[in-house]
């Protein structure tokens, strides 16, 4: 009987070791870095997937997070029902531990795409289409089919999408970005239009994104803005031609080479400010914060006339004789 009782004994001291030492390794194995083709692999976990199918996403990515121990180990934590869907991104020296906690706090990685103020429609969309980290969705829709899908009520793109640094997870759409861009220049232009300056010769909030897009496109110095905005101002008021470059630029398309002629100025297209006269249609340009809250604040004086410098600043004439002096001088070499 007391040999029989020692045998039992031993074979539940060791039973119990064995146990000890399963666990002591299953700990272990947590802890411990996986193995990764390369220092860093991106996976996506897919809206809905189980824990065992988002182990299989990580084995596929070449991640060995050896599955079955993978779902072990998120069920005894708990965490099985907390993994939440998006684009994450292992990195060497990553545990199993480790990865699981960040997919249940949802650290997604996030991918950023600025669109710089004084792009064009098409500079944007370029932008999105080069983006790896953007999911493409619109090269079989018309400008108009975007438009409708974002509720715009005007007919052009142009200047519609606020210049800003957006950040997303990787496999957001392009539609999905354009909107936030959309829905970010609508909310800071209606707040600026309300906090307008009076008597500007602006009938609303549209014309003032028209403007806006001239002064960003006109302005070298941020500091400017306001005093380039007061020019154009002072010629609205007085119904005097804009004749301003940049939206014959725009008019022109794909016929400017860099260069303006004379005959270009001429030739009359619906942004021609030459040919015709108060604002353009639409935008020529994506303008930022600064120059729409510059068009909305600008600067009283009673310059009708500017040139360029050369080093980014321009010179502000009250007249006409000012200012050819001033062309002379910037533009001629004249002294």
């Amino acid at each position: 009987m007391r040999k029989f009782s020692v045998i039992v004994l031993s074979v539940v001291l060791a039973a119990a070791l064995a146990v000890g030492g399963l666990a002591g390794f299953a700990w272990y194995w947590t802890q411990q870095p996986v193995t990764m083709g390369a220092d860093r692999v991106q996976y996506v976990v897919q809206p809905g997937s189980g824990v065992r199918r988002v182990a299989q996403a990580m084995q596929e990515a070449g991640i060995d997070v050896q599955p079955d121990a993978f779902v072990g180990l998120a069920r005894f934590t708990g965490m099985e029902k907390q993994i939440k869907a998006g684009t994450y991104e292992a990195q060497r020296g990553d545990s199993p531990q480790r990865l699981l906690e960040r997919m249940a706090r949802g650290d997604v990685m996030q991918a950023r795409l600025t669109f710089v103020e004084g792009w064009t429609y098409q500079r944007i969309r370029q932008a999105l289409r080069d983006s790896p980290a953007v999911k493409q969705t619109l090269h079989e829709l018309t400008d108009e089919e975007i438009l409708k899908r974002l509720g715009a009520e005007h007919s052009s793109p142009e200047g519609l999408f606020l210049p800003d640094t957006y950040v997303f997870a990787p496999g957001t759409s392009d539609f999905e970005i354009l909107q936030q861009a959309y829905q970010a220049q609508q909310e800071f232009l209606q707040k600026a239009w309300e906090e307008r300056s009076a008597d500007l010769p602006l009938a609303s909030p549209y014309e003032a994104l028209i403007l806006a897009s001239i002064v960003e496109k006109e302005t070298g110095k941020t500091e400017e803005r306001a005093r380039v905005a007061g020019v154009f101002v002072n010629r609205l008021h007085r119904g005097m031609l804009l004749q301003t470059d940049p939206t014959v630029i725009y008019g022109m398309g794909d016929r400017y080479q860099g260069r303006i002629r004379k005959r270009d100025l001429q030739t009359d297209t619906p942004w021609n400010t030459y040919t015709r006269a108060g604002l353009p249609p639409t935008p020529i340009a994506s303008p930022g914060k600064a120059s729409i809250h510059a068009v909305l604040h600008p600067e009283t004086h009673s310059y009708y006339y500017f040139v360029a410098r050369g080093d980014g600043s321009s010179a502000f004439s009250a007249n006409l004789r000012e200012h050819n002096r001033a062309v002379a001088k910037y533009i001629l070499g004249r002294n």
